[in-house]
């Protein structure tokens, strides 16, 4: 009995200890691109470190750009979803093959001896020569080539407003290695996860090309500030090469175009902003306007969350709607101002969600999409001067259109599991942004921002998971908060409160509630008076285990908690019924109910 509990403290110890062990990459890689056949080649020395407590017998390379060919498992996928995903405007199973993509490793090495490596689909199954024990690391090098197909869906070729080359997940690219195992999920067009490290990288192509990309341009000097002075440079066969250092981050991404123009404009902190947009007279005065709210944005952002931890952001035109990349966006440009401004406001909030906490998104992708959505969207209220009451709204109601659509899945559903396209993208991004809206509401506005800045402080660089934010908010509130996270991610339970009735007894009132959902939520009822004042009644749960402090400025009154399992709820007041003008459950909207007909009560 000695042995197993001595076996168990040290077990429950591994679990507890090595969740936030992070594995290293170093990239060096040496691309050429053939802009007129669109096939590049390319060579990469990656030095691979195993900071798990376990000895590696296999890595995995994830080979994005092997879904971009007829017969691929997103080429299938896209067939048999139970709806269209609208995010893809062509069959990938009618690309030609020069419309086609493809990314092929012909030879790897680990430290100078061939491995054995098969490919399937979009992940490369690599057996090591020699298994890399806990601490060590191994260099591994390997040559490769690929073809880049049309803009399908974020990277590739032409895309419809003319950029030539937008390259995301170009490389092969190490699969993360976690606590859970290898993450080797086929890329079916949803999202993306990666090992941070240092990558240094150097991109060969016509010097016509402007080249926008992750990190610090190393040689500026020889390239020239711009086109004119490429143009006179006498480069081997009319080439060039941009050399760009990356630090600690978990991809490496460019877009290259002969029509760029590059603007720098000063953000906070010391950070750079650069933009790269096509030279469209139609599109010029937004991309120059555009510039000073970015820098607000930014600011928005790192008061709000935390500061941004590199000397460069980018905003570049290329791919299709907007995706965020290591250190840059890629978006579409020939928009009206305000959609500009919107989308570069939440790829920029990526930057804080995706590539620097950088939550697993294909098992919690409401992390990143759903807090950066409701993070965005305050952003850019405040820089539009938009100064909506409600500016959430948007939010709420793709959530409500969720909840009763019949189709909704639990929230920590594989990302590729979905069956319903509109089921997914509701759950990210609107379901998401509830999550934090809603914990504004149970734990306070002020608490929440502080769950924020002390999420990010804590957890940066670490693949934070779902309880890492409850945790958080936990220690911030005071507030036990399980419960919250159980119903809203792990079921499709929903709220719906009622106000019953409101009955006279002597010179006081009885006020009922129901509660007719499955998912139990501390109640705010207000209650307005015919005299013109005003008190605000709060109903905690007991699963709470406490109480947040008043938001309101207003008469607050602590009632008894709820309990959980029961159904109904009654309190008093010491007030007549004929003195109430108007009750309501929640004033804030900020309570996700999905049916406020039953919230408000009108003494007539």
């Amino acid at each position: 009995m000695k042995n197993l509990t001595l076996l168990l403290v040290a077990f429950f110890s591994f679990t507890v200890s090595a969740q936030y062990w992070q594995q290293k990459v170093d990239y060096t890689m040496s691309v050429e691109l053939d802009a007129k056949t669109a096939d590049y080649t390319g060579v990469q020395k990656l030095v691979y470190t195993n900071n798990s407590p376990e000895t590696l017998s296999k890595v995995f390379y994830h080979l994005y750009f092997n879904a971009f060919r007829p017969g691929s498992d997103m080429a299938i996928r896209l067939k048999n979803g139970g709806d269209r995903n609208g995010r893809f405007k062509v069959n990938i199973d009618s690309l030609s093959a020069f419309q086609s993509g493809y990314l092929k490793v012909s030879s790897l090495k680990q430290d100078g001896v061939p491995t054995k490596i098969i490919e399937s689909g979009t992940i490369l199954e690599v057996t090591l020569n020699k298994p890399l024990a806990s601490g060590a690391s191994t260099l591994l090098d390997l040559e490769f080539n690929g073809h880049v197909p049309d803009l399908v869906r974020r990277a590739g070729k032409n895309s419809k407003e003319g950029v030539a080359f937008s390259m995301a997940q170009w490389y092969p690219k190490m699969s993360e290695y976690d606590v859970d195992g290898w993450n080797t999920d086929p890329y079916t067009g949803r999202e993306f996860h990666g090992v941070w490290g240092d990558f240094d990288v150097k991109i060969t192509l016509d010097k016509d090309y402007t080249v926008g990309g992750s990190g610090y341009l190393q040689n500026a000097d020889k390239i020239g500030k711009g086109y004119s002075d490429r143009k006179k440079a006498k480069t081997k066969k009319g080439k060039i090469t941009w050399h760009f250092i990356a630090p600690n981050v978990h991809d490496f991404t460019f877009a290259a175009d002969m029509d760029y123009i590059h603007d720098i404009y000063p953000g906070p902190n010391n950070v750079d902003l650069h933009f790269f947009y096509k030279n469209n007279p139609e599109i010029i005065e937004n991309w120059k306007n555009l510039q000073p709210l970015t820098a607000e944005l930014m600011a928005f952002f790192n008061e709000k969350v935390g500061p941004y931890p590199y000397k460069q952001y980018s905003v570049i035109h290329g791919g299709d709607g907007g995706m965020e990349y290591a250190m840059l966006t890629l978006i579409t440009g020939n928009r009206k101002f305000g959609s500009l401004v919107g989308v570069t406001a939440h790829e920029m909030a990526h930057s804080w969600f995706q590539h620097v906490l950088a939550t697993n998104e294909t098992k919690h992708e409401w992390m990143d999409e759903g807090f950066t959505s409701f993070i965005s969207t305050l952003g850019t209220n405040k820089v539009l001067k938009a100064e909506k009451d409600f500016p959430h709204e948007g939010s709420y109601n793709g959530y409500f259109r969720l909840a009763k659509s019949g189709v909704e899945q639990p929230q920590s559903t594989n990302a590729n599991r979905y069956h319903y396209n509109f089921a997914y993208e509701s759950t990210a991004y609107s379901k998401g942004a509830v999550f934090l809206g809603q914990l504004g509401y149970i734990i306070g506005r002020d608490n929440l921002y502080k769950t924020l800045q002390a999420y990010y402080n804590e957890f940066k660089f670490k693949h934070p998971v779902p309880n890492d934010i409850r945790r958080i908010a936990e220690r911030v509130s005071g507030i036990q908060l399980r419960w919250y996270l159980t119903d809203w991610t792990q079921t499709t339970n929903t709220i719906d409160y009622g106000i019953t009735s409101v009955e006279a007894k002597e010179n006081a009132t009885r006020i009922s509630l129901e509660r007719k959902g499955l998912m139990p939520m501390p109640l705010d009822v207000l209650i307005q008076y015919k005299d013109g004042t005003q008190e605000v009644h709060y109903i905690p749960i007991t699963l709470m285990r406490g109480e947040k402090e008043n938001p309101y400025g207003l008469s607050w009154s602590v009632k008894k908690d709820w309990s959980w399992a029961d159904p109904n709820y009654s309190f008093s007041i010491n007030r007549s019924q004929e003195e109430i003008e108007l009750i309501t459950i929640d004033p804030t909207y900020y309570m996700a109910d999905i049916n406020r007909e039953n919230n408000t009560y009108i003494n007539e």
